[in-house]
Parts: C-alpha cells; structure tokens; sequence
C-alpha cells in the first residue's frame, strides 16, 4: 500500500509525515514567547483564532534551534480526535495531541507517494537525530528521507 508523506527540511536534512497528520503548513510565523516554558517551546502562534503551540523541531530532535528565515514554516498537525477514524480504519498507527501543535520548519520539501514496503526501520541516529523519533527511513532518488513519529516529537512515546 501506497502512503503519502508531506516532506520538509531542516538545515540540509529532509524529514517527512504522514499527509493524513497534517492540517496545513502556514508561512505566518508570527509567535509569542511562553515564559518558562522547555527550550524546544519555541512559542504560541495565533492561527485565525486558534492558539497553536509551536514546537522548535530542530531543538527538538537535537539539531539545534531554527532561524527563522524567509523559507520557514510551520507545519500544523491534527489533533489527536482528528486523526481516529484513520487510527480505527488502520491507515495510520501514529498520534499527536489533543490541542493544536506547530512543527516550525527551516523549509517545506514535496509530497512523496511511497511503497510501505520501501520504509526501512529507523537505524539508532540518522545524522545527530535520535533513531527513537523517526518511524523508518526511505531512500528516494536525490537522497533519504527520514519519516518522523510525531507522537515521540510531542513526548507521548510510552515511557
């Protein structure tokens, strides 16, 4: 079975997601500070309405933190309720959150269309990443493309 990814790049690096965790990626990266909050809570973004929490991804998988630059975005996930008719019709075994959360970017790549028998396991570290956020790795013609398991990113990984 074919699966979706929508790819995207930090620093020199291409990560991908499953489409069906995505909500939209937005270029608005207008983000409020959170006092005290962990260092990869880059921030607070005000979405037409909606508070997304923003998570610095780069912090996050121990790449380092993101400049934002004319090309970065923020990649909007489901929540949790969003994404369980997928869970429930087996299209999908990852999960996020229950609130809106925000993967800021460096830049966003392509949507790729994969073969589910072409997702090798995740070695232990991809680059400096911890093997532990990544579901798998696929080798695409310009280069590998690590997929991501967002519910490991958000911390809900069982302990």
């Amino acid at each position: 079975m074919d699966r979706q990814f929508a790819t995207f790049f930090l620093g020199d690096a291409r990560f991908g997601i499953d489409i069906l965790m995505v909500r939209e990626i937005n270029r608005h990266l207008d983000i409020t500070p959170v006092d005290r909050a962990p260092e990869f809570l880059r921030g607070l973004l005000n979405l037409r309405g909606q508070i997304v929490t923003v998570i610095d991804l780069g912090i996050r998988l121990g790449i380092g933190p993101r400049v934002i630059g004319r090309a970065s975005a923020c990649l909007v996930l489901k929540t949790s309720s969003d994404l369980a008719k997928h869970q429930e019709a087996g299209l999908l075994e990852d999960d996020t959150a229950d609130d809106v959360i925000g993967l800021l970017i460096d830049r966003v790549g392509d949507m790729v269309s994969i073969d589910e028998r072409e997702i090798e396991p995740a070695p232990a570290n991809v680059g400096a990443v911890d093997g532990k956020y990544l579901s798998g790795v696929v080798k695409l013609d310009d280069g590998l493309m690590a997929a991501l398991r967002a519910k490991e990113v958000l911390g809900l990984g069982a302990a």
